[in-house]
């Protein structure tokens, strides 16, 4: 949704005029891992940045999130945090479906080509480590109760008391999200799954690999090691419904897992045990004017396949350097820009929904035409590879391309090092064949003010590649 009327950012002394104004330039609302991403992100631009967070510092923001994608990797790799959040955790390169299905990671073409199991904790503490190097403002403590925008700034009203007045605001503030209740927003959607339970547990009895499995037609668990010890355990009996607010304990667990698994692998200590629901909910705008929603403000879904995390922060790498390039004045069509965060972001979140929904479908299959289907699905994804390529793609995120012609850039050599070291800067890169300096394209999405330019390592290649900040590419027109 694009705002009329409104001034060219692109002038200077607009810019400085609205500097004036307003106390930051955009105000993140939430902490987690999809406003710690995008708050680092702007920051590191040069820009103000203030976070907005309900929760105290130091209360930590335990969810289910365990599992970090390919295309999420590279993402942090981009930004010189890779390597270190793959020494948390531990990588697994292949999948167990049901018991009957190994899909294997290790063929994605990725520097990264596993799932990473490490705790959600330890991806938001680089990330606010990073947040905090770049200069951005935290406000803990502080809960959004209302806001209001004009056609230059966003004004948010704040439970604490005062206001706080930017050019822009995105609410990464989770699936009860104030900002999207404040713009009025629907959130359609139903609940796919209820009562399963979930936690951090150590074992006596050695589960293997990384598995999902039915072992019965009315309950199925999914057991994960993070590598230090500890194991996360999920499960769902069709016999053991109950409210999310209601007593669980490891009891409950154990009976779940005995029953889907024939064995509750001698769980104890659990370190943390929840029960909850799952939704399929999709905001049907991921903007509204000068504000926009990201992670799961715009988008939720079933665990299966451990997307949800991963997919709020590719949210925030689309969304954070468009709205860089408009406030730094950059972008050469800034409303367009800014609206192509919608168009390209959406409909990977619609997929996500379709895709971990019929997963957790599968799962929960009782009847002999569901069970029937199950085992059709299976022997596809398990004797066809190009289905079996296509899947792992769209799981890991290594697959996913935007309808407006960009496509995710592989981790090329250059002779400069890689390009995802070379994208650390934030900005876009453009690979050129030794010798050549072709100037940038008129239909480049910015100005070439900042623009990072690196030669292919093979001598012999001759194309010319434009790649934006969040590692895709930019089709090269004429």
């Amino acid at each position: 949704m694009s705002t009329k009327g409104t001034t060219d950012p692109t002038d200077p002394t607009h810019t400085d005029e609205k500097t004036k104004k307003t106390d930051t330039d955009v105000l993140v609302i939430g902490a987690g891992p999809t406003g710690l991403l995008l708050a680092g992100d702007l920051a590191a631009a040069g820009l103000r940045v203030t976070l907005v967070e309900r929760r105290a510092p130091g209360i930590s923001n335990l969810t289910r999130a365990f599992s970090v994608h390919a295309r999420t990797l590279e993402q942090l790799d981009a930004r010189g945090l890779a390597d270190e959040l793959v020494a948390t955790g531990t990588p697994v390169a292949d999948l167990r479906l049901f018991g009957r299905l190994t899909l294997d990671l290790s063929a994605l073409p990725s520097r990264f080509p596993f799932l990473l199991l490490t705790p959600q904790y330890e991806v938001e503490r680089l990330l606010e480590r990073r947040a905090r190097t770049t200069g951005v403002d935290f406000r803990y403590a502080t809960e959004l109760r209302a806001l209001r925008q004009d056609t230059d700034t966003v004004t948010a009203e704040l439970a604490t008391g005062g206001t706080l007045r930017a050019r822009y605001l995105v609410g990464a503030d989770g699936v009860h999200s104030s900002v999207r209740t404040a713009l009025g927003l629907p959130f359609p959607g139903a609940s796919v799954i209820r009562s399963m339970v979930l936690a951090d547990v150590r074992l006596t009895q050695e589960p293997g690999k990384l598995l999902t499995v039915t072992a019965a037609d009315d309950a199925f668990a999914f057991v994960a090691p993070f590598g230090d010890g500890w194991y996360r355990v999920m499960g769902w009996g069709r016999t053991h419904q109950a409210d999310d607010t209601g007593p669980v304990g490891l009891d409950d667990v154990r009976a779940i897992t005995r029953r889907a698994l024939g064995s509750d692998l001698g769980m104890h200590d659990a370190r943390w045990v929840s029960r909850f629901h799952s939704d399929e909910r999709q905001a049907p705008a991921y903007r509204s004017g000068r504000v926009f929603l990201a992670g799961d403000a715009a988008h939720v879904h079933s665990p299966a396949g451990g997307q949800g995390m991963n997919t709020g922060l590719q949210d925030a790498a689309n969304l954070s350097w468009k709205l860089a390039a408009v406030l730094r004045g950059e972008a050469r069509n800034p409303e367009a820009l800014l609206d192509s965060y919608q168009a390209e972001r959406h409909p990977v979140g619609a997929t996500v929904l379709r895709s971990s929904g019929t997963l957790v479908r599968l799962a929960m299959a009782h009847t002999p035409l569901q069970r029937t289907a199950r085992t059709l699905a299976t022997r596809l994804l398990g004797t066809v590879r190009p289905v079996a390529t296509r899947a792992m793609g769209q799981i890991s995120g290594i697959g996913i391309t935007y309808a407006s012609g960009a496509r995710r850039a592989p981790d090329e050599p250059l002779r400069e090092g890689r390009l995802y070291e070379a994208l650390r800067a934030g900005e876009f890169v453009l690979i050129a064949p030794e010798g050549r300096t072709p100037p940038l394209p008129p239909t480049a999405p910015v100005t070439p003010t900042r623009l990072i330019r690196t030669t292919w390592a093979d001598p012999t290649r001759r194309d010319t590649a434009l790649i934006r900040p969040d590692g895709y590419t930019t089709p090269l027109k004429p």
